[in-house]
């Protein structure tokens, strides 16, 4: 049996940032904390979303790291319980929304929060009590906004997913003007992190057509303008396109991810300096070409409708095309570029074979396997 289900309000459009105050309103969130970083508010834009929505009572919290931690999040419920808080507005990229979802289930649920991860058994403890959020993205990669999972270190330094639908916000509202602050290295990481959502989720086994196609477009409309975003930072009509892939490739979350995923989780919680979205663009490319091994008729067809979405000509393969993109857009095309060394690799491995997305990889990876998907990523 297949779990289909699209729950989430999304307000999209510029200028559509002016009804936050409006939503918030309706929520019935009278004292809201505003999770955040400090790059965020460095660059002006809570100043601007407060200037066009006035909260009475809100309360700021920008401690944010560039990967959220068990840390930072009893710090952020403690911010939540001394202002007496009753929601929270998440805006930001990944980090501060994600930290903002493990807020909002550490608020309201006793206990650590390795309890409520997925690996743990987490699920069913998330319960409805999980504080209500409304998440305003301001950058487009990670789709979090609409997304049904945080992805957080824990004290023990596992990089794990909290998962629930509890967690996905009650309104996300995403405005591309809010994206166009965003520098030119950010455009390239958070974008090639929306196009590997799409791929992943797409080639990922489970059965969800509408899932599927929502990839699929998400993807076309990525690859037509993240290198337009690039080069041209105030092309709104390319910050558009890219914030709808985004949020779409999260759309798709629910079909699972597969070992890009795995391993780029296993690597954040080993050096959280590493960024997620550059980490994925690395090795996608070997991952995909991994997938290309198995004979399977129906993964051989799903990579030919991958290149058709890229439009493609028919000498380049998907993988190269991935790697090509890279290198357009400035990326590190290896990990030891990264400064990640091969004497991690056990680590590496370890932590991908125990992560949520080597379950639903299209093809079964074993330690050896990642192994080899590493070394050809060096």
């Amino acid at each position: 049996m297949a779990i289909i289900n699209y729950v989430t309000e999304i307000r999209f459009g510029v200028g559509c940032a002016a009804e936050l105050g409006d939503t918030c309103q309706r929520l019935g969130f009278r004292r809201p904390l505003i999770v955040t970083d400090r790059g965020v508010v460095a660059a002006g834009l809570i100043g601007q979303l407060l200037e066009l929505n006035p909260l009475s009572g809100h309360q700021v919290f920008d401690a944010t790291p560039a990967n959220p931690t068990e840390a930072a999040t009893r710090e952020g419920v403690a911010c939540f319980h001394a202002a007496d808080c009753d929601g929270i507005v998440a805006i930001g990229g990944g980090s501060p929304i994600d930290l903002a979802k493990a807020i909002a289930v550490s608020a309201r649920h006793p206990g650590p929060l390795k309890d409520f991860a997925l690996i743990e058994g987490g699920l069913t403890r998330i319960t409805a009590a999980t504080v209500p959020i409304v998440a305003i993205p301001t950058t487009a990669g990670t789709g979090s906004e609409v997304g049904r999972g945080a992805i957080i270190i824990l004290d023990d330094g596992r990089k794990v997913g909290i998962l629930s639908p509890y967690v996905i916000p009650r309104v996300a509202i995403c405005d591309p003007t809010l994206t166009l602050s965003l520098p030119p290295h950010l455009t390239a990481a958070t974008g090639m992190d929306a196009v590997a959502h799409c791929i992943e989720t797409f080639l990922a086994p489970s059965f969800n057509p509408p899932a599927e196609g929502i990839a699929l477009d998400g993807l076309r409309r990525a690859w037509r303008n993240l290198e337009l975003a690039f080069n041209e930072p105030g092309n709104i009509e390319a910050r558009t396109q890219m914030l709808s892939a985004s949020l779409q490739g999260a759309l798709a979350f629910q079909k699972g991810l597969g070992c890009v995923h795995s391993l780029s989780h296993s690597l954040g919680g080993i050096d959280p300096r590493l960024h997620h979205g550059t980490l994925n663009a690395v090795l996608l490319p070997a991952v995909v070409g991994f997938n290309r091994g198995a004979e399977s008729v129906i993964r051989e067809e799903k990579l030919e409708r991958l290149a058709q979405a890229m439009q493609l000509p028919t000498h380049l393969s998907v993988e190269q095309a991935l790697a090509d993109k890279a290198e357009a857009l400035r990326l590190p095309t290896g990990l030891a570029q990264m400064g990640v060394g091969k004497e991690l690799l056990s680590r590496i491995v370890a932590g991908a074979l125990a992560d949520h997305s080597h379950q639903t990889n299209p093809r079964e990876a074993t330690a050896d396997d990642y192994v080899q998907l590493l070394q050809a990523s060096f």
